[in-house]
C-alpha cells in the first residue's frame, strides 16, 4: 500500500508527518535517510541534514538554530518586498500625476477588457474586497466540467462569505435546471448570512454586479475574456434588468418553492411549449432552457401525450388551442 503524496506547504504549517519525524529525530538523535521520503519538507526547510560520518543517516538541526535561520530568511524577504514597494512607488508617482491630470479633464469612466481567467478572478476578488452592500449575480446553466465548476465555487465561497460577514447581502438568479444541482445546493449550504436565490427557465449570460457600482460581463464564449464596467449608466441599466428578472423568478433558497402543475402541464413544459410555438428545434430549446437534448425531448413527449398530439405540427396547433401559454407562469 503506497502512502499519500506529500503536499506542498509553508514552514509555519509543518505537516503532521514532518512534525512527527522531526520530533523522532530530536529524541533519538538521528533517523534513517529513507525516512524523509514521507516528509521531504524537513530537508527543504533545513530541519534535517545528512550526518557527516554516515550519509544514510539524517540528523536534526536544533530547533532554536532552525527558528533563528527561518526568521532571518523571513526578515530578508520582508525587506526585499519593502524595497520593491519603494521602487514601485518611485516609478508610478510621476505616472499617477499624468493620470490625475487626464482624469480631471475626462469624466467618462472607461470599460476595461480583462484577459485570462486568473486576471478576471483577481479583478472580481479585488472589487469584492471593497464591497460593503450587495452582490447580484446571474448564473445560467454552464457546459463547464464538474471540476471547473467546483473550482469556481471554491474561489467564490471565501469572497462571498467575507461580504456576508461585513453585513452585505447576496442575490443570485439561476436557471431552473440548476436549482437541484448538488454543487449549487452545497455552495448555498456553506454560506451564512443574508443570501437568497431564485430561478427562471431562461436567463441572460453570466452577470456579476457589485454594490451596483461595478459590473462584470463575459466578452467571449469560453470565459477567457470579460468586461469590467464602471460606467454608472450601464451598471444602472444592468441592475434594473436584474431587478426585473428577480421579481419574475421563483424562490429557491433558503426555502425551495415547488412548481405546481396546472391541468397536468408543468411550468417547465409551458416554457417548452412557448419555444415550440416559436418554431425552435429540440437542440435550441434544450440550450435555451439549460438542459440536455434528451431531457428536452422527454418533456416534449410528455407535453404531446397530455395534449393528445400525434405529430409535431399538431402539437403546435394544440398548444395554441389549449390556452396554456395564457396562464400565469
Amino acid at each position: 500500500m503506497t502512502s499519500a503524496p506529500h503536499s506542498t506547504h509553508n514552514t509555519e504549517e509543518l505537516c503532521r508527518a514532518g512534525t512527527e519525524l522531526y520530533e523522532r529525530a530530536l529524541r533519538e538523535g538521528h533517523v534513517p535517510a529513507d525516512a524523509a521520503d514521507a516528509a521531504p519538507c524537513l530537508m527543504d526547510f533545513g530541519l534535517l541534514h545528512p550526518a557527516v560520518d554516515d550519509l544514510h543517516r539524517l540528523e536534526p538541526v536544533a530547533p532554536a538554530v532552525a527558528l533563528h535561520r527561518l526568521l532571518r530568511t523571513s526578515g530578508e524577504r520582508i525587506a526585499r518586498e519593502r524595497r520593491r514597494e519603494e521602487r514601485l512607488a518611485e516609478t508610478f508617482e510621476p505616472l499617477m500625476a499624468i493620470e490625475g491630470h487626464r482624469a480631471a479633464t475626462a469624466t467618462t469612466p472607461t470599460l476595461t477588457l480583462l484577459s485570462g481567467k486568473e486576471r478576471i478572478n483577481k479583478a472580481i476578488t479585488e472589487t469584492m474586497a471593497d464591497a460593503s452592500r450587495e452582490l447580484l449575480t446571474i448564473q445560467p446553466h454552464t457546459k463547464l466540467t464538474r471540476q471547473r465548476v467546483e473550482a469556481a465555487y471554491a474561489v467564490a465561497t471565501d469572497r462571498d462569505q467575507a461580504l456576508l460577514d461585513r453585513g452585505g447581502r447576496i442575490r443570485t438568479l439561476y436557471q431552473h435546471t440548476l436549482r437541484h444541482s448538488p454543487l449549487t445546493v452545497a455552495h448555498h449550504e456553506r454560506l451564512r448570512g443574508d443570501i437568497e436565490a431564485r430561478a427562471l427557465d431562461e436567463l441572460t449570460d453570466r452577470l456579476i454586479i457589485v454594490d451596483r457600482i461595478v459590473a462584470f460581463l463575459p466578452a467571449d464564449g469560453n470565459g477567457d475574456l470579460a468586461l469590467e464596467i464602471r460606467h454608472p449608466a450601464i451598471v444602472g441599466y444592468l441592475s434594473t434588468t436584474f431587478d426585473r428578472f428577480w421579481r419574475l423568478a421563483t424562490p429557491v433558497f433558503p426555502e425551495a418553492a415547488p412548481q405546481p402543475s396546472c391541468n397536468g402541464i408543468t411550468p417547465r413544459q409551458r416554457a417548452i411549449a412557448a419555444l415550440l410555438t416559436e418554431g425552435h428545434t429540440d437542440a435550441v430549446i434544450a440550450d435555451r432552457l439549460g438542459m440536455n437534448i434528451r431531457t428536452a425531448r422527454v418533456h416534449i413527449a410528455k407535453l404531446a401525450a397530455t395534449l393528445g398530439s400525434q405529430s409535431r405540427a399538431q402539437l403546435g396547433y394544440l398548444i395554441g388551442q389549449s390556452g396554456i401559454l395564457d396562464q400565469e407562469r
